[in-house]
């Protein structure tokens, strides 16, 4: 049986959950844990800890590399501009729209678990089912419908606001 791309990210995925701890698991581990132990406990943890925009940078970069991305084509892929795109992937920028995030992450071809981790890492409130855009956007996640301005043109059809590149954002 040939494996898609998307069982081999599942599998990717699932590997990584396996060294990953959730947050009950960590909530038992700092139950037990002194402070003079708490850098072990960050060692140990590494996986599991969100340090920021620099744990979402590494791990986006990682994914990219993987799917044999550049940059540069994730950015034009996602319709922002090029220099702000490296910015925020260096660190030097941060942005509140969760909307820049989902196109770059739909621009490098994440799958839905990978976008949601990168939200997760990033800070920002993963996509959620009984939101209707958010569950319209993880349909789109998972059945690729096509670029960015596809995706735009069928949030719009279903009356959403399509995917921003910048300004304010409700």
């Amino acid at each position: 049986m040939k494996q898609t791309q998307k069982d081999m990210d599942e599998k990717d995925m699932n590997e990584k959950d396996k060294k990953e701890k959730d947050t009950d698991e960590l909530n038992k581990v700092l139950g037990k844990t002194h402070l003079s132990d708490f850098e072990n406990y960050r060692r140990e943890n590494k996986e599991s800890m969100n340090d920021g925009v620099e744990s979402f940078t590494v791990y986006l970069k990682d994914l990219l590399s993987k799917k044999r991305l550049t940059q540069q084509t994730v950015f034009l892929r996602a319709d922002i501009p090029e220099r702000y795109g490296y910015k925020l992937l260096s660190g030097e920028k941060h942005t509140r729209q969760r909307d820049v995030i989902l196109r770059i992450c739909y621009a490098g071809e994440l799958s839905l678990a990978e976008t949601q981790r990168a939200l997760k890492k990033y800070e920002m409130p993963e996509l959620y089912p009984k939101i209707p855009r958010d569950a319209l956007l993880m349909i789109a996640f998972n059945e690729r419908p096509g670029s960015i301005l596809e995706v735009n043109a069928l949030l719009k059809k279903n009356g959403f606001e399509p995917l921003r590149t910048s300004g304010l954002q409700n």
